[in-house]
């Protein structure tokens, strides 16, 4: 216990002091808490930006406001590296900060233009600096395997269903069953329940409709 203390002590006396001062800086809850109200107030900016008349009354206040909020997480990003070093790259939480950042440094015109919208994602950063998110979020992604096995399951259950409808019933309507695509597409809004009854089913039941119980062989 005492060899661990003094292997401690041995790598503080190797950091540098200014850059303990800013671990400590970075690490105290006004920091987090300052980082956590400005990724808060920016995420319902964006949110207003997207009215009309919002964007009428603020002018180029919101795109200096924008701007300046950047300018401060970037900043951010800055004094944590200065801090922690090649440490901080080690975090999993911190890539996706500087990755969810870096979309709204895009340019506003051109292809990569479209990649601006997701910038909205800055507000995802509040799960970074609170822990109880984080827990939640990481129990979502230990769950993610079982997930996938059963999304592979029924992606099979579809597909083969979907051949079947498309064999079945892609000659009589061939807009809705005309190919595995469409059968595809039919079979997912089937499933959500979106006008499935009047727009598929009932068209299709008037045609291949299967005989109930009461029905009887017509007599000669």
């Amino acid at each position: 216990m005492q060899k661990v203390k003094q292997s401690a002590r041995r790598r503080s006396t190797r950091i540098p002091a200014w850059r303990l001062t800013l671990r400590r800086i970075v690490r105290s809850d006004a920091f987090q808490y300052t980082f956590l109200f400005l990724i808060i107030v920016n995420a319902i900016s964006l949110g207003l930006a997207t009215s009309p008349s919002v964007r009428r009354i603020t002018g180029d206040g919101q795109v200096i406001f924008d701007d300046v909020i950047i300018g401060l997480f970037i900043l951010e990003f800055v004094l944590k590296i200065m801090a922690f070093g090649v440490r901080f790259f080690k975090s999993w939480w911190n890539i996706f900060d500087i990755s969810v950042v870096s979309f709204s440094l895009l340019p506003q015109s051109g292809y990569l233009s479209v990649l601006r919208a997701l910038r909205v994602m800055r507000a995802m950063r509040v799960l970074s600096f609170l822990p109880q998110y984080r827990q939640v979020m990481q129990a979502l992604l230990d769950a993610l395997p079982g997930m996938f096995s059963v999304m592979i399951v029924l992606a099979l259950i579809y597909y083969v269903f979907a051949v079947m409808a498309t064999g079945l019933f892609g000659a009589s309507f061939p807009d809705w069953f005309g190919d595995i695509g469409r059968s595809l597409y039919s079979l997912f809004q089937i499933m959500t329940l979106e006008s499935w009854s009047m727009g598929i089913v009932r068209p299709v039941m008037k045609i291949y409709h299967m005989p109930g119980p009461c029905s009887s062989p017509s007599s000669s």
